[in-house]
């Protein structure tokens, strides 16, 4: 990858498309110059085969747009026929309380493997890791975190960081500043977490460690309320959050994405004109719209036109984060088969 971008004034979208290939109409919209990156699902996969032909003609099309999906393993897995099935990352846990050493290992095995497989078929970038703390509540966080403590998830995470570095792939840690104190589905329901701040930077930690290691290429804040901090918006819509403590206290100079402005806890913020407007008031660069085309459509437009009355906003250049391609030869082979020999051991 190239030298560290300073992303404080950059601003774009990432998008994603309905199906396994480009239409007239998806190719159209991708030139938009707002249009910064592409997010795939489980609809717009059937196989390597067709998943390699689709982010070649995204490539074709803009060589410069970051291919993104959430490939975090377990429940969360877009790609599954064809790809490892890669396991629940709090397993990991259970490994960690008897081998430290042990669970580190396969950690950055599994951060290895995700990256690899993704990279062999043109796409860049895992929404990964989570750094929410498990505390058997969430309805969406569970068994996708990595621990119960924030010692475990950030050594458990940072691990996993460094097998998918060592393939040259950012790593994105979510959900900032901690997702996992709170039952409600932030796509479901608007979650809000009453604790303090000072209960809230126990959370904090995973994405503080990370950050000084120089680990986090970005971070998504969550889609939740913390009113003792700031009572009038979400973490993603607050500049007090972003602003005061992500980038000025933590020192955070990388991408910050936004969590998709289409999910219910998105939805207080108005409409997605102004979704767009409060997200990028806050200090996003990268605004997700997911799922819903003509919501998408309104994005860009609000970036085209908050650029338009802000010359400091410039276009976001995801490029710096798109890793080099990789040969698969013996030695990566025999890797991947090890590991996925760990997996089946380690479920069953």
């Amino acid at each position: 990858m190239q030298e560290p971008v300073n992303f404080h004034h950059h601003v774009g979208v990432i998008a994603d498309i309905a199906g396994t290939e480009l239409t007239a109409s998806d190719r159209e919209f991708l030139l938009q110059p707002e249009i910064a990156g592409l997010i795939l699902f489980s609809r717009n996969y059937e196989s390597p085969a067709q998943l390699k032909q689709l982010t070649q003609s995204i490539h074709d099309l803009r060589s410069d747009l970051l291919i993104c999906v959430d490939q975090e393993g377990g429940r969360v897995q877009r790609f599954r026929q064809g790809f490892t099935r890669l396991p629940a990352m709090l397993s990991l846990e259970v490994v960690y309380r008897k081998d430290t050493s042990q669970a580190l290992g396969l950690a950055e095995d599994l951060g290895w493997l995700m990256a690899l497989e993704l990279i062999e078929q043109g796409v860049h970038l895992s929404f990964a890791p989570v750094l929410d703390i498990e505390r058997d509540c969430s309805r969406v966080i569970g068994d996708r975190a990595f621990g119960h403590d924030a010692n475990a998830v950030a050594e458990l995470a940072g691990a996993f960081i460094a097998g998918m570095q060592s393939l040259q792939m950012a790593a994105v840690g979510k959900h900032f500043p901690g997702h996992g104190a709170v039952e409600a589905d932030s796509h479901l329901d608007l979650p809000v977490d009453e604790r303090t701040l000072e209960q809230i930077q126990y959370d904090i930690q995973p994405f503080a460690r990370l950050m000084a290691q120089h680990k986090l290429a970005g971070v998504m804040p969550a889609h939740v309320l913390y009113p003792s901090v700031d009572d009038t918006t979400t973490a993603g819509f607050s500049e007090v959050w972003l602003q005061q403590i992500l980038r000025q206290q933590l020192a955070f100079s990388g991408v910050i994405f936004s969590d998709d402005l289409s999910m219910a806890g998105a939805a207080a913020a108005g409409s997605y004109s102004e979704r767009s407007d409060k997200a990028i008031a806050a200090g996003c660069n990268a605004l997700l719209a997911c799922n819903h085309r003509d919501a998408a459509v309104e994005v860009v437009a609000a970036v085209r036109q908050a650029r338009q009355k802000n010359p400091q906003l410039t276009a976001l250049d995801l490029s710096s984060l798109i890793p080099p391609a990789i040969e698969i030869d013996d030695n990566c082979q025999q890797r991947r088969v090890q590991i996925q020999q760990r997996i089946n051991d380690l479920l069953n």
